[in-house]
């Protein structure tokens, strides 16, 4: 009987699985201690966004946990496309994965460990669906601090979410969608896997430090230099986002996602700036015509339609 991938599919221990099947050892230290490393692509009509620009990032971060893994760039990259073609999944959310794995028994030593490997495809997350983003979304910004850059670097993208988590906490405790979180500082730096951006007087500006990287925000500073719109990486007083003219937030999961009330106050005249549609229509552009788009091999595959198109 053939495996039933239609609700995603995980590559583990050498193999592909229905996701729902995936097993992680509950002592590998990935779980019992966050030591572990990821990235997530998105495939959007049958095509990867970016995957080699994904994969380089995902190396990188294992180089500065100082994790290995016996594959290459492309043999990264086949395992992706196959968890991708065996779903069928036409719009999918792709994550690669490398844990510290299991330490030898009475160990505390992470240099003993071998690094694991996995992946896994899925239906296509949103942060705000696609009626959220017609009308904009509600943002507030937390008292929540960000961890600092010199206890983890947040370049690297890892599973230390709590503070994230409990940012999530005070937005849906103030009636909002997502929350920014602070850095104790005065200064606004990212929420739960987002980036946000300020546009005034036609210019946008992102924060430029304690915040990850994402590929959707380096996304939008590329476009914005492409379509002629000022763009400044900064700090960002708390301010500098309460007097903008609008806001945007940038992910993976939903690219750009407007927000219309900020700490349950409007944001401009309350409605989705034209800016923020003129980013959001090039991005998707983009994610569908960009030359480094990779289709995914589904020969051999039923491919899922989906009806999420934006």
């Amino acid at each position: 009987m053939r495996a039933d991938f239609s609700e995603g599919v995980a590559f583990i221990d050498d193999q592909y699985i229905p996701l729902r099947e995936a097993r992680l050892p509950i002592t590998d230290r990935g779980f019992v201690r966050s030591d572990a490393t990821y990235d997530v692509a998105h495939v959007w009509n049958g095509s990867f966004f970016r995957l080699d620009d994904h994969i380089e990032r995902f190396f990188w971060s294992m180089a500065q946990l100082r994790m290995t893994l016996p594959m290459t760039h492309a043999e990264v990259r086949h395992i992706l496309e196959q968890c991708v073609a065996k779903s069928g999944l036409r719009n999918a959310y792709v994550q690669m994965t490398c844990t510290r794995g299991v330490p030898p028994r009475g160990s505390r030593d992470p240099r003993e460990c071998s690094n694991r490997f996995i992946a896994f495809s899925q239906p296509f997350v949103w942060i705000a669906t696609q009626a959220q983003q017609e009308t904009g979304i509600a943002m507030v910004i937390s008292d929540v601090q960000r961890i600092a850059p010199e206890a983890v670097d947040t370049r690297i993208k890892n599973f230390h979410w709590l503070d994230l988590t409990m940012g999530i906490f005070d937005a849906y405790d103030h009636g909002a969608l997502v929350a920014v979180l602070s850095d104790g500082a005065g200064h606004v730096t990212e929420g739960a896997g987002f980036n946000v951006f300020a546009v005034k007087n036609g210019a946008i500006a992102t924060p430029e430090r304690n915040v990850f990287e994402g590929m959707t925000r380096r996304t939008v500073i590329e476009m914005a230099r492409q379509l002629a719109i000022p763009c400044q990486l900064a700090a960002m007083p708390r301010e500098q986002l309460r007097v903008a003219d609008e806001i945007f937030i940038t992910s993976t999961a939903g690219g750009i996602m407007p927000v219309t009330t900020l700490d349950g106050r409007p944001v401009g005249d309350g409605k989705v700036g034209t800016v923020t549609r003129q980013i959001q229509r090039n991005y998707w552009h983009r994610s569908a015509s960009d030359p480094r788009n990779t289709p995914v091999p589904y020969a051999h595959t039923t491919a899922t339609t989906e009806k999420e198109n934006p």
